[in-house]
């Protein structure tokens, strides 16, 4: 039983292989261990009413009895056909500690998976990093580029900045390393690549234009993460700016490095108020989790392209320019009386004078400015202000939302 159900080394089989990184791996397709994981599953379905399932490691499930990848591996393909389990949830974090990466390629239709390839661009261009603005669109609008030719939707797409591996968003502009100490590994635990960036102090600073703009910053994620097509989640915490002082491997620590402290909830109440107000737009507009990928076409209406690609200038979008940090683009309106959206995002050190699109018998409301303070901050419809003339001010590092009405 135990060479049925763990991988172990050929050379001694006394040993077991580790595509976990935690220890010995289950042998996912041995088909007894298939049918033992499969049932289990249903049971706690039928029984305990589990709504749906997320795979650590999930490529694990991927791999045949030899340890090499299968694509029809069999306890995936039978977890999806599962009657009892028709109506839950399925998410794959597509890759193990073995090297296997499947981000847009993992099997089966109904399962979705942690967009790593999300998460990892977003962070860059946020930091900064120029030369992102095209795969940047194709984060933005549900990674087509993963799972558009396979048949998969962008609700295959789960995206996310920042999860329970690695730094937590405010840790994201507080440090430029990793601080693991306290595990007692000396700090080689972790992750090394978390395109963090801390704008001028390492932790904790009390210097105002810091914790502005690291504030700022931290909005630019969450605004960004609620504006892409997929399907967005957010790391318990990450609305108060729960911190865990640069750890970003706290599996081991029970104490107030791990702990969530609900005092923040006061303590950073801008950025709780700013998220529920991001939440609360993206459920206002159905044109932010559309089925299909967009197009670029005209839409039932004949009213305007669903979506349409700016630059610094209006339909110049800088595909080739590869110092950009700029990126705009306006979303036409899915719903019966749905504000079409002007998104631009300004990750650039300069604030600019951009232009908005022209939309006949409509006129451009300030809804979100990641620059403002909360009381200007993702205004509802009744409170926003009019933008006068037809160019807008966005300031540097910061992104803006217009609704047209």
């Amino acid at each position: 039983m135990n060479r049925g159900f763990y991988h172990l080394e050929d050379h001694d089989p006394t040993l077991y292989k580790n595509y976990s990184g935690c220890g010995n791996t289950v042998n996912c397709n041995h088909p007894l261990v298939a049918r033992f994981i499969t049932q289990s599953l249903e049971y706690w379905v039928r029984e305990f009413h589990v709504d749906g399932f997320r795979f650590d490691l999930a490529s694990i499930l991927a791999r045949g009895e030899d340890g090499a990848p299968m694509y029809h591996a069999p306890v995936i393909w039978n977890i999806e056909f599962s009657d009892t389990l028709a109506h839950t949830r399925l998410i794959a974090e597509a890759w193990d500690a073995g090297g296997l990466y499947q981000v847009g390629g993992f099997p089966g239709f109904r399962w979705a998976e942690w967009n790593g390839r999300y998460r990892d661009l977003v962070r860059q261009f946020v930091k900064g990093d120029p030369g992102l603005v095209p795969e940047m669109a194709t984060r933005l609008t549900g990674s087509s580029d993963l799972y558009q030719s396979s048949g998969r939707l962008p609700v295959n797409s789960i995206n996310f900045i920042t999860c329970h591996d690695g730094f937590t968003l405010y840790d994201m502009v507080c440090y430029n390393e990793k601080h693991n100490q306290a595990n007692g590994e000396g700090n080689r635990d972790g992750d090394n690549h978390n395109h963090s960036r801390n704008y001028g102090a390492e932790g904790p600073s009390e210097d105002p234009g810091i914790n502005a703009l690291r504030l700022k910053q931290v909005k630019n994620y969450m605004a960004i993460l609620l504006l892409s097509q997929g399907v967005p989640m957010i790391l318990a915490g990450d609305e108060v700016l729960r911190s865990q002082q640069g750890n970003n491997n706290c599996y081991c620590q029970d104490n107030l490095l791990s702990w969530f402290d609900w005092n923040l909830l006061e303590k950073n109440k801008e950025m709780f108020c700013f998220t529920k107000g991001m939440i609360h737009l993206r459920k206002r507009h159905p044109c932010l989790m559309q089925r299909q990928f967009l197009t670029g076409t005209i839409n039932d209406d004949d009213k305007l392209q669903d979506i349409v690609w700016h630059g610094q200038q209006l339909h110049k979008p800088q595909w080739t320019d590869t110092s950009s940090r700029v990126l705009a683009c306006t979303v036409s309106g899915v719903a019966l009386d749905e504000e079409d959206l002007h998104l631009i995002f300004n990750m650039s050190g300069d604030g600019l004078s951009m232009k908005l699109p022209e939309i006949e018998g409509r006129k451009w409301y300030l809804a979100v400015d990641t620059a403002n303070a909360i009381t200007l901050d993702v205004i509802e419809p009744v409170q926003q202000q009019l933008v006068k003339g037809n160019t807008i001010q966005v300031s540097s590092n910061s992104v803006v939302v217009c609704e047209s009405r």
